[in-house]
């Protein structure tokens, strides 16, 4: 951010005399809330931090790191004693009275919009680091940034800028928020469905790869007809032999190229399981058909939902990050993860995952299921806790989102898992249950 920025903000928030609520909401984004109506986004990224306003949002992860512990215990509902930019620095210096703070005890957060060292810094008053969002070792820069390390000053420096009027600082912010939000929305819709539609070629690709069920009969007629020829010309089978050339029962002649390592005596044997096992497969075939294509139409579902998404918050939602890496970490294959504020949700993409999630889900998690149409089922693991509805009506807008792509208003039940019976296949009847209106907007019918 501009030098002259920075004043502005500051005058602007001098209005302010306490700090309401003081959070983590991302990775590099700090929320300070000075009352109901205001709160104000200091995004610390390297490259491009700045300073936006928009409305308070739930983070959609919890931060629990010695910072995060901190900023709330000593910033949120403190007293703002002084405000400032100092002379040529990119800092805005808060000057607060914690509310649990002993005599007059006072602290600094210290947001630095320096570049390669861009930081949110707790500070004493005896200018020693308290804790900061990002730490920096003496192999990285001159000034160390550690807790229990005097914060050094930043060299003095000529900055040249030119300086403008900004006429309306709440419109400012809002206008950077936008910019901001609509260069990253696109970024990220742009990286999701690139994604999503990864997992629907590959599910396509092996579902082209499926045999043909009238191909599958021929090779049964095959191999059986194999392990009859064999059986009646074991005699002339020697161990080391690698075909039979004979006749079959129509008086054909009939090369027949023969297993390695089997005995002559058990290669009839060999060929009227390799029947055995085709017949099967042939009579299977259509299952895994079915749940290939379900998943694909899923994974549609998905694609529009996500193209259809207004904001980063959404699409966070939709394709969490962290749901790959604990996805690896605790080998899930049959549902697709999500989180909502900390909450695990597992969504089923087809019938089958749908039979697995009811054996898998404990008695006391949330089931979930759109009333009166086929839909995925999606179970919230609640480790017995009461969900707050922020995380059901979310919950609920998933379950619709990746199980329909018509818009309209749905209705989507939802109650304990051990109110749920299960009929035959993922057909259940469920008692004791509450129920969530969902709109879905967008295109009404797409082909």
């Amino acid at each position: 951010m501009k030098h002259y920025e920075l004043k502005a903000i500051t005058e602007h928030l001098k209005q302010f005399k306490f700090i309401k609520k003081a959070r983590r909401v991302e990775n590099n984004t700090i929320e300070l809330n000075f009352d109901k109506e205001h709160s104000y986004f200091f995004h610390m990224t390297r490259g491009e931090s700045f300073i936006y306003k928009s409305d308070s949002k739930r983070p959609l992860q919890s931060y629990n790191a010695p910072f995060d512990t901190l900023l709330h215990s000593l910033v949120s509902a403190s007293k703002i004693i002084d405000m400032e930019v100092p002379e040529n620095d990119r800092i805005i210096r808060f000057t607060l009275a914690p509310k649990s703070s002993y005599k007059d005890k006072r602290i600094v957060l210290q947001f630095e919009f320096t570049g390669r060292h861009t930081n949110a810094i707790l500070i004493d008053d005896n200018e020693v680091v308290i804790e900061a969002l990002k730490h920096i070792d003496a192999d990285s820069s001159f000034r160390v940034i550690r807790p229990g390390i005097e914060l050094k000053a930043i060299p003095p420096f000529d900055r040249q800028e030119q300086t403008q009027e900004i006429d309306n600082i709440d419109n400012y912010l809002t206008q950077k928020y936008l910019d901001f939000e609509a260069k990253r929305v696109g970024g990220l819709k742009k990286q999701k469905l690139l994604g999503v539609a990864k997992k629907q070629e590959k599910m396509q690709k092996l579902l082209d790869k499926l045999p043909n069920p009238e191909r599958l009969s021929l090779d049964e007629k095959m191999y059986q007809n194999y392990a009859n020829i064999i059986l009646a010309n074991l005699y002339q089978i020697k161990p080391y032999d690698t075909k039979l050339k004979t006749y079959d029962f129509e008086g054909n002649e009939i090369t027949i190229k023969l297993p390695r390592d089997i005995v002559p005596n058990r290669i009839s044997e060999y060929f009227f399981n390799q029947a055995k096992r085709t017949r099967n497969k042939a009579q299977n075939i259509h299952i895994e058909k079915e749940n290939l294509s379900t998943k694909i139409a899923f994974y549609t579902n998905m694609y529009h939902a996500i193209e259809q998404a207004k904001d980063s918050h959404e699409l966070e939602l939709l394709v969490p990050k962290r749901a790959k890496s604990q996805r690896k970490k605790e080998k899930i294959k049959e549902c697709e993860l999500f989180w909502i504020d900390d909450y695990k949700i597992l969504i089923g993409r087809n019938s089958k995952e749908n039979q697995a999630l009811l054996k898998l889900a404990k008695s006391n998690d949330l089931w979930m299921h759109i009333r009166d149409i086929p839909s995925s089922h999606l179970i919230i693991k609640t480790d017995k806790q009461n969900l707050p509805n922020a995380v059901i009506e979310k919950a609920a807008k998933l379950c619709v989102d990746f199980s329909l792509t018509q818009a309209g208003d749905y209705e989507v039940d939802y109650c304990k898992r051990r109110f749920v019976k299960i009929q035959e296949g993922s057909n259940v009847e469920y008692d004791k249950y509450q129920t969530v209106r969902v709109r879905k907007e967008g295109v009404e019918i797409r082909e």
